[in-house]
């Protein structure tokens, strides 16, 4: 089976376990599968996925001037290949659009990959678009290998137009997990044939469905019962937490809710001094990241799920969250918003309930309907979780990826 370099910004990560699902999907397919990590990992924990993986991992430098003497000895070893040159222009095309350190960083970390490659690599994969496909297409051009790419979000939409028309240009194929990708991807690519839409999907061996206590009766009327509401995602601008916090500080004094946030963040004191501001902070926990196993049994002990996505001003946005797929998992009812491709997920009204982004307004008019109506919650809940087993298998995707990386035993 294909051996495969499969470079990642970070790993291991809390907050990709998509990734990591993928990555023993194809070694339980056969595949021989090295990891190339920009960064070395800064969680503190792994999720059980990560402990299944077998693939080793290579740590690049994260930053040359530590590691000057393996920067060194790597470029040294490097300097025979009649292609260096060639792709050093190519650095230097580059560097004169994108004037930057991380443009330098990319290229000498590339040198060192070509340098410590694993024996018999016939294929480099990157997931991600930006940081991590430049490294893997500078070391594939040194090294005459072919390479692909899995595109998310933050990686394509705020990358530069000339830098993902090259990279589509000189890739085999791109992976892309929504519609609203997927359509870009093709309009800036020579070949849109290149472009795939493929979807994540959800494992359900590790995401099973056990028996999720239904609270059909609680309306948050009783405050001895609170309805119980989860979020799980980064507290980064593009979540919308800000904005969530301003639609729970305008929910109606009758109604009995506490929020649980699950997640690390740069944003997360400036969302807990927003919610002192609001006088809401008594009834939010905040639980900073968890492992998987403990974040399923709070999806399992939870009634509804919220996350208000929005597109920032560097035009960063989520592609299609699995954290609503994971909460979807245990039929807890999602509320979201409607970008991206979140609406491929959530048929507003019959999986689901989606509202605006940037609407604090509406989105607390939603919480107070499904707060109040703990039949249609549990409704729309059940009814997520079905649609989710349909369309949304991990093995739908695997099936693909594993076409693409084998197209002559499709």
């Amino acid at each position: 089976m294909k051996k495969i370099a499969l470079v990642l910004k970070g790993y291991p990560r809390l907050s990709e376990t998509f990734i990591a699902q993928e990555i023993r999907a194809l070694e339980l397919r056969g595949f021989e599968i090295s990891l190339v990590s920009l960064r070395h990992p800064t969680d503190t924990s792994t999720h059980p996925i990560h402990q299944q993986i077998n693939a080793a991992v290579l740590y690049l430098p994260e930053y040359l001037h530590v590691e000057p003497l393996r920067v060194c000895r790597a470029l040294f070893k490097v300097l025979g290949k009649y292609s260096l040159g060639k792709v050093f222009k190519q650095f230097i095309k580059d560097f004169k659009r994108d004037p930057s350190r991380g443009r330098v960083r990319r290229f000498g970390q590339s040198i060192v990959l070509v340098a410590e490659m694993p024996a018999g690599i016939e294929q480099m994969y990157a997931h991600f678009l930006h940081t991590p496909a430049s490294v893997t297409r500078y070391a594939a051009l040194i090294n005459h290998l072919p390479w692909s790419c899995s595109a998310h979000a933050k990686d394509i939409w705020t990358s530069a137009e000339w830098d993902l028309r090259e990279k589509l240009q000189e890739l085999q194929w791109l992976a892309t997990c929504t519609s609203a990708n997927h359509q870009y991807l093709q309009s800036l690519a020579s070949d849109p044939d290149k472009v795939h839409l493929v979807y994540h999907g959800l494992d359900f061996q590790r995401f099973a469905a056990q028996q999720r206590i239904a609270r059909a009766e609680v309306d948050g009327s009783d405050p001895e019962q609170p309805i119980r509401i989860i979020s799980v995602g980064r507290a980064v601008p593009k979540k919308g937490y800000d904005d969530f916090l301003q639609a729970l500080a305008q929910l109606p004094a009758r109604l009995h809710w506490r929020f649980t946030h699950i997640g690390g963040g740069e944003l997360l004191t400036s969302l807990q001094q927003q919610a002192q501001t609001l006088g809401i902070a008594d009834r939010i926990d905040w639980l900073g990241a968890l492992p998987q196993l403990q974040v399923l049994q709070a999806y399992r002990e939870s009634d509804l799920f919220v996350l208000a996505s929005k597109i920032v001003a560097d035009g960063d946005r989520d592609g299609l969250p699995n954290v609503l797929m994971e909460a979807q998992s245990q039929s807890v009812c999602c509320l979201a918003t409607d970008i991206s491709g979140i609406p491929e997920l959530i048929d507003s009204g019959d999986n689901g309930l989606l509202v605006k982004p940037n609407d604090p307004q509406g989105l607390a008019v939603a919480l107070t309907e499904l707060i109040s109506d703990g039949a249609r919650r549990e409704q729309l809940g059940l009814r997520g979780q079905q649609q989710l087993h349909q369309r949304f298998d991990v093995k739908i995707g695997i099936d693909q990826l594993q076409k693409l990386f084998l197209p002559d035993h499709a």
